[in-house]
């Protein structure tokens, strides 16, 4: 079992970064969802019911870490607008603590009350949207998307109003374990109070407690940074797509310097390689399809090089920017070969066949689901099934490629999904009888495909 390892890094950083808030006062405290694999990780496995209730909905703090809640500031872009006025509006950082890999990692919140940032909001999340993580959250960690974890959800008690779905609500709030909280908005608004010696500040922090470097020149910090970030944030889009995700609300709030995917709103999973699907009612304009993420996240990319300038070389950090589109392709057919669980060969092969598996993709004769399930590990279903030459095509690329399956996922009749109409059914059954018994269905279903994914890619 692995030790808590308490670690309160934020604090280095100092009160400039955040402000200490209360948790609100919760009328109950009913778990509906508590994440024991990742405890054990952390080294909070083998809890009672009391101790996570008391953590994790009364937020009493954990030995030796923060000894109050912290709502952290940030500005953003939102929708390509830049928004002074946003920060920790209804979650805040409640802990940090070392997972069995070394990892520093956060654990946030979502819904558990005001902070100075609510702009009038109440704070509080809906059940609804509590369970929509989870199973974002699930399915992504399974199909190998670098994303935080729904870590505890806790059912509430109050009735919430919501103009976008039936009200009165049920209410929850929501523990994330996350890997950072520091966000490409945090450093805008550090650039718009012309911060420079916080910027050099959080550039170090980033470095040495999140990616595990060593800080050196302040100047040269900043750069192998935005390296890094450059990097990170090329395979967080390619395994949107490999993943066939659709985050939805990709503003500059929303990305994460680690590269790790957070905060699920109106997600969605497309059901065919559809450039144009899009998760958000509210994008109107198409900015945050399925096919415009990597445009989504190199566009937020371009923001937080604009904010290190103050401090390192302009050009230098415009030539990092410029090598994005290529990181990004070669992390595409690395997601892309690894969801088919295929092994990788020369550079050249790997991007034809990924290509291939691309224009196959786009013909819509199955589903991304349907697809990836059928040829995994390069067998081939035959033309009865996939008829047309782009298949035909993508057949030839695997040749040789062939690589065993042994888990018995592989031997379904149907591949694991998670379209919107599952998720409305399972949320209908928690809505109208109290049913959980379909979500811990679908989460140890998904489980499940994660285990068979990652034990064909450990024997290959």
């Amino acid at each position: 079992m692995t030790t808590y390892r308490p670690d309160p890094k934020i604090l280095t950083l100092g009160s400039e970064f955040y402000d200490p808030v209360s948790p609100a006062e919760f009328p109950k405290t009913i778990p509906r969802f508590l994440n024991e694999r990742w405890a054990e990780r952390v080294g909070l496995g083998g809890r009672d019911a009391a101790a996570w209730a008391s953590n994790f909905c009364r937020f009493e703090p954990l030995p030796d870490n923060l000894t109050e809640p912290l709502a952290l500031r940030y500005h953003g872009h939102q929708f390509r607008v830049y928004n002074p006025d946003i920060g920790d509006g209804r979650g805040f950082l409640f802990a940090q603590l070392r997972d069995n890999d070394e990892r520093l990692l956060d654990l946030g919140t979502k819904g558990s009350g005001q902070t100075p940032y609510s702009r009038h909001a109440d704070g509080r999340l809906t059940l609804k949207g509590a369970v929509r993580e989870v199973l974002a959250t699930e399915m992504l960690e399974a199909l190998g998307v670098p994303t935080s974890k729904t870590f505890a959800v806790f059912e509430t008690g109050e009735a919430l109003e919501r103009g976008d779905e039936p009200s009165p609500t049920r209410s929850a709030v929501l523990t994330r374990l996350s890997h950072g909280n520091v966000r490409i908005g945090t450093f805008q608004r550090l650039a718009f109070f012309g911060q420079a010696e916080n910027i050099r500040m959080l550039v170090r922090y980033c470095l040495e407690n999140l990616y595990g470097e060593p800080a050196v020149e302040d100047a040269e910090n900043a750069l192998r940074y935005f390296d890094l970030a450059s990097s990170a944030t090329a395979t967080l889009a390619a395994s949107y797509l490999a993943a066939g995700f659709v985050h939805g609300v990709l503003n500059s709030d929303n990305i994460n310097v680690t590269g790790e995917s957070f905060d699920y709103g109106p997600w969605r999973f497309t059901p065919d390689w559809d450039p144009e699907f899009t998760a958000a009612y509210f994008d109107h304009y198409g900015l945050y399809t399925f096919g415009r993420q990597p445009e989504a996240i190199h566009w937020d990319l371009a923001q937080l090089a604009g904010c290190l300038s103050i401090v390192a070389d302009g050009p230098a950090l415009s030539g990092i920017l410029a090598s994005w589109s290529g990181r990004f392709e070669a992390a595409l057919t690395q997601a892309m070969l690894r969801r088919l669980g295929v092994r990788p060969a020369y550079e050249a092969d790997d991007r034809r066949l990924a290509g291939a598996l691309i224009r196959a993709l786009a013909t819509k004769e199955a589903s991304i689901d349907r697809i990836f399930f059928d040829w995994r590990g390069g067998r081939d279903p035959g033309a009865d099934r996939y008829p047309s030459d782009k298949f035909r095509e993508f057949a030839q690329r695997l040749e040789g490629r062939a690589t065993p399956q042994t888990h018995p996922y592989w031997s379904d009749d149907n591949p694991c999904s998670m379209q919107i109409d599952e998720v409305e059914t399972i949320w209908s059954a928690i809505a109208e009888r109290d049913d959980w018994k379909p979500l811990t269905d679908k989460v140890t279903a998904v489980r499940r495909m994660g285990e068979a994914m990652q034990q064909d890619a450990r024997a290959a």
